[in-house]
C-alpha cells in the first residue's frame, strides 16, 4: 500500500537561488540521507515520487511552499518532519505535514 504525505515549507535566505531542478535533487538526497521509506517510479530510472505543487522564480523567497511525497510504509508525521528538517541545510525550514487519504 503506498502512503501520500503533503508538506509545506519554506525558503529562505540564500536558499532563495537554489533553482526548482535543484531544489528538487536537494529535497530528494535529503530524503535519502533521512532514511525515509521512499516510494519509487518504476522503469529504467527509478526515482523518489516527489512533485512541489509550484516552480517558485530564482531569487524569490517563500514562506508557504506545498510539495506532495508517496511513501511504502506508514510513518509518525512528527518523526518524517524532525527526520528530514536534520537533513536539510538552513533557508529550507519544514512548516506542516499531513497525511493525504485520495
Amino acid at each position: 500500500m503506498d502512503y501520500k504525505i503533503d508538506f509545506s515549507f519554506a525558503k529562505r535566505g540564500p536558499m532563495k537561488y537554489i533553482s526548482h531542478l535543484d531544489l528538487m535533487r536537494l529535497l530528494m538526497r535529503a530524503m535519502r540521507r533521512a532514511e525515509l521509506p521512499l516510494k519509487l517510479s518504476q522503469g529504467f530510472s527509478p526515482h523518489p515520487k516527489l512533485s512541489i505543487k509550484r516552480a517558485l522564480k530564482l531569487g524569490l523567497e517563500s514562506d508557504n511552499e506545498e510539495a506532495s511525497l508517496v511513501l511504502k510504509e506508514l510513518v509518525d508525521l512528527n518523526d518524517f518532519k524532525q527526520r528530514l528538517q536534520q537533513q536539510l541545510p538552513e533557508g529550507i525550514e519544514i512548516k506542516d505535514v499531513q497525511r493525504n487519504f485520495n
